[in-house]
């Protein structure tokens, strides 16, 4: 457990240390969240780059530890040395005040992050829930997902699987954005559990993300009300859920208060209803890791757009900071002449470029981190470039350059031995996810509450002049995009999964609609009311979520103790590269040993785009002893063969057939057979 920490403290301080080259003026707590959910990515890439060459072991470790921790090595340069010691300095000095003189700010910021940090533990602590009786997760969505995950993670901690093939699909290419599993798995062959790998990695991100989005909506609105409410936004995302609520609570004999003990469902998402947005902690952050790996990053990329594109302001932060710090000037700040050579100055960089180079080297670590945000990421930086081009053009060529020079090879490897059709992933589909509701308006008014309204009321709010400035309404308007598209076009085989682009326009408005909030707060006492009432709508469903799973009243069982045991006997007693047949279900005993599966899940594969129904007929008339079974085992190169009362309840079973073969393991109803010698 040390070792995994060690990791993380290392990748966090070496992605803080980098900040100092390109975010001279950013405070200590925003340099050690940027530098988390960075460090991590480019551990997770200079680790996967390592175990190509010399599988996950422990020197793979080492390495990946030692060039993390490389930027730490600009410790040796004094200017460097003096700013760090200046930041330290600046927030010790800050807690003590806060401890022995407490201002109301200053007590109020600390317990934000104390009961966030909280929260978030209450909340991922249940994502993998391990009882005597087997395993379970308390996360009301995270059922099929989870086992996912382990598959993922145990192919590459007991599989060897490098190059990875994808593990619920043997002999295709893993196209999925696998790097979160494999930090986690790191995090496990560092010595974590894997339930500890898993809770370490997504509360370490999770983190993160509240810290880069305070940072960002700051860097925005100048207003530290506004940046406080939208992490609040984010995490307890939803609609108009918690009216049903109510009209339980009528309807019913109980109250409201003992309601909340036991919630029979979900506020913000229910299957086969017009609530489909869903809260980002309990349909996002739990069941699809990649993204909450990918946009703490992508909101770092963000706020570096910002501040490259807002010079004049950022000269007169780092000012002030230096000012504070009675820091020596740093020779990094000096700016280059301006010519035809401006990419490639004998000088050190400007300072909007290095934000910009800095930003497409992270845009560049996306594509296996999560693709879905890499392409947002993108074509978000093709809109604003033709925008800003004029006047930064440079800036956004050195942008660009780094992100392709990152990412083409990432691409050109996944591509390759990959069977997705693409062609089922696009097609016209208008309004999202929104039947049964057929009136477009009120779906989205369901969903996201009183959010667009606000927002729309904030943009065009204008007493002396408008509340949003002309600059940040620029610079928001090709985000509306994520918005418009994903409401006409499917990107995926199932039109929910838009979400992962939609849910970037719900971030990029979040800020808007905070500060619209704080500024009501500065109002008279009716406006303070309305500000209250408002947050409380537009938090209420997603917090009814959020504490349904923190108050441990869900626990889906994913695997009996049986099950366990067999995955334990499997791993120690198969080779790592064994291809074993189970029944395409969600949480086969073999996702627990990170060995190769002929056909997971098949809504993934699905999800995916891949054509799973000729391995599904061949598993069928395996385990029914069909006449052709024995030549079905061999074209599939089947190693091995499990059943258990999960394949039994999947189809009918042939013990007859099975019989014929070797018994390698048992335990209980739970057994494998070796169908093909080594």
């Amino acid at each position: 457990m040390l070792f995994a920490i060690g990791l993380i403290v290392i990748a966090t301080a070496g992605g803080a240390a980098l900040t100092y080259w390109y975010d001279r003026a950013a405070p200590l707590a925003a340099r050690l969240c940027m530098g988390c959910c960075t460090g991590l990515a480019a551990l997770g890439l200079v680790g996967f780059f390592c175990s190509l060459l010399l599988g996950l072991t422990p020197l793979t470790l080492l390495l990946s530890a030692a060039v993390l921790a490389a930027p730490l090595a600009l410790l040796t340069k004094p200017s460097f040395k003096t700013q760090v010691q200046a930041d330290v300095s600046a927030t010790a000095q800050q807690l003590r005040r806060a401890v022995l003189h407490p201002k109301m700010s200053a007590v109020a910021y600390l317990l934000f992050y104390v009961l966030v940090a909280l929260m978030l533990y209450s909340f991922f602590d249940r994502a993998v829930v391990e009882q005597a009786d087997g395993i379970y997760t308390g996360g009301s969505n995270n059922l099929g997902d989870l086992p996912f995950h382990f598959a993922s993670i145990t192919s590459f901690v007991y599989g060897h699987n490098f190059p990875p093939e994808d593990p619920s699909f043997a002999g295709t290419s893993f196209a999925y954005p696998f790097i979160a599993d494999f930090v986690a798995a790191m995090l496990m062959r560092a010595g974590t559990s894997l339930r500890d790998s898993m809770l370490l990695h997504n509360m370490v991100l999770a983190l993160s993300l509240v810290g880069v989005l305070h940072h960002w909506t700051l860097k925005l609105s100048r207003n530290r009300l506004a940046g406080f409410l939208a992490p609040v936004l984010v995490l307890f995302s939803g609609g108009l859920g918690w009216v049903m609520l109510l009209r339980e609570a009528r309807a019913g004999e109980k109250g409201i208060f003992q309601m909340l003990w036991d919630l029979q469902h979900d506020y913000t998402i229910l299957p086969g209803q017009a609530w489909r947005w869903g809260n980002s902690l309990t349909t996002l952050f739990i069941t699809q890791r990649s993204i909450l790996f990918g946009l703490p990053i992508a909101i770092t990329i963000f706020t570096q757009w910002w501040l490259a594109l807002n010079p004049e302001k950022v000269k007169v932060e780092e000012a002030r900071k230096k000012e504070r710090a009675k820091a020596p000037a740093n020779p990094w700040n000096e700016e280059p002449p301006r010519s035809f050579l401006y990419l490639f100055p004998a000088r050190p960089f400007s300072t909007a470029a290095r934000r910009m180079i800095a930003a497409g080297v992270m845009a560049g670590m996306l594509l296996l981190v999560h693709a879905h945000t890499f392409i947002m990421v993108m074509g978000m930086a093709g809109c604003l470039a033709l925008i800003f081009f004029k006047e930064s053009w440079r800036e956004w060529a050195a942008f660009f350059a780094l992100a392709l020079l990152f990412s083409v090879p990432q691409m050109l490897w996944v591509m390759t031995g990959s069977s997705v059709e693409a062609k089922s992933f696009i097609g016209w589909h208008f309004g999202w996810d929104k039947a049964p509701e057929a009136n477009f308006a009120v779906f989205w008014l369901k969903n996201t509450g009183l959010f667009i309204p606000l927002l729309v009321a904030a943009l065009l709010w204008r007493t002396s002049d408008y509340l949003i400035a002309r600059r940040w309404l620029v610079f928001y308007l090709p985000f509306t995009l994520c918005f418009i598209g994903p409401n006409l076009v499917k990107l995926a085989p199932w039109p929910w999964d838009n979400i992962k682009v939609l849910f970037y326009w719900y971030v990029a408005s979040v800020p808007i609609v905070a500060y619209a909030l704080a500024r009501l707060w500065e109002g008279k006492w009716f406006l303070k009311a309305a500000m209250a009432v408002v947050l409380l709508t537009l938090t209420a469903a997603g917090a009814l979520d959020v504490w349904r799973v923190a108050s441990k009243q869900i626990a889906y069982q994913e695997y009996e103790t049986d099950g366990v045991r067999l995955a334990e006997k499997i791993v120690a007693q198969t080779p790592p590269r064994a291809l074993i047949l189970h029944a395409p279900t969600y949480n086969p005993v073999v996702f627990l040993t990170g060995r190769r599966s002929l056909l997971g899940y098949t809504g993934y594969i699905w999800a995916h785009g891949l054509d799973f129904e000729p391995r599904e007929r061949d598993i069928r008339n395996i385990y029914t002893g069909a006449y052709n079974a024995r030549e079905l085992l061999m074209k599939n190169n089947v190693d091995y063969v499990v059943v258990t009362p999960v394949e039994r309840n999947y189809m009918p079973v042939n013990d007859a057939f099975f019989a014929q073969y070797p018994l390698v393991a048992e335990v209980g109803a739970y057994r494998l057979y070796q169908v093909r010698q080594p």
